[in-house]
């Protein structure tokens, strides 16, 4: 009973709070549209609104290491596992540009979704294989302008927390642009929100690795899906390790 009363008190600030944030980040939007192309302070706005969510729950101690990996003036093709529906709120914690690629059913979702179209987030309709080259023109554009493209390549969430095998959209985009691929690495958030569950479920180490890119000229050989199997290999071989060693690095 009391993680149910948890988990209602948590939906219910997010729900709240959205109205305020939303409110905000349409006064940013119609304020910066004349020198902020990428939407750069919109998108600053956005990983605080996200972060905030995961800052409230003492119980989810949140860690996060190679930071430093990320260079801000480089456009990279962000490739994450992902265990649960906390994962983008993880990952705005980085607080650093991108435009992320989600399912078309979020869009619709009040005040959040209606912030994603306004950072011109990147949509996917599932099972539309018309909406597949409309999305990979579109992340061809956002690396174009300088934007990092954030892609989940399992596709799914994966409910036991070990990384599946990857489609391969994520790498023919790093392959035909000449973009480097940054991996992010998660451990964590399959227990705190299971797939198929909204509700708390106690105390949890959440760990996030930023990997070093891995620059074009190593994976320029290869197809897309030997370079989506490199790439996988890596990350399980991370996953493996921080799953292993003792938490570094503070709450951001």
């Amino acid at each position: 009973m009391k993680n149910r009363l948890i988990a209602v008190a948590w939906f219910s600030f997010v729900g709240l709070t959205s109205v305020i944030f939303f409110l905000l980040a349409l006064l940013i939007k119609l304020l910066s549209a004349a020198f902020d192309r990428r939407l750069v302070v919109l998108q600053q706005l956005t990983c605080f609104w996200g972060a905030l969510y995961t800052w409230i729950i003492p119980a989810w101690r949140v860690r996060i290491q190679g930071r430093e990996n990320i260079k801000p003036k480089k456009a990279y093709v962000v490739v994450s596992n992902h265990q649960s529906l906390l994962d983008i709120l993880m990952l705005f914690n980085l607080f650093f540009h991108f435009k992320f690629v989600s399912k078309s059913e979020i869009f619709r979702v009040p005040l959040i979704g209606w912030n994603m179209r306004l950072n011109q987030y990147i949509e996917l309709k599932r099972g539309d294989k018309r909406s597949v080259p409309k999305m990979m023109q579109d992340c061809e554009k956002a690396l174009n302008q300088g934007s990092s493209v954030l892609i989940f390549p399992e596709g799914t969430r994966s409910p036991d927390g070990n990384i599946k095998k990857f489609k391969p959209g994520a790498f023919i985009l790093a392959l035909e642009q000449k973009a480097p691929i940054l991996p992010i690495v998660i451990t964590g958030t399959n227990t705190a929100l299971p797939k198929y569950s909204m509700n708390f479920h106690g105390s949890h180490d959440i760990r996030i690795r930023v990997m070093p890119e891995i620059p074009h000229e190593e994976f320029a050989h290869l197809s897309p899906e030997e370079a989506a199997e490199m790439v996988r290999e890596k990350m399980i071989r991370e996953q493996e390790d921080l799953k292993a060693g003792p938490a570094r690095g503070g709450r951001k």
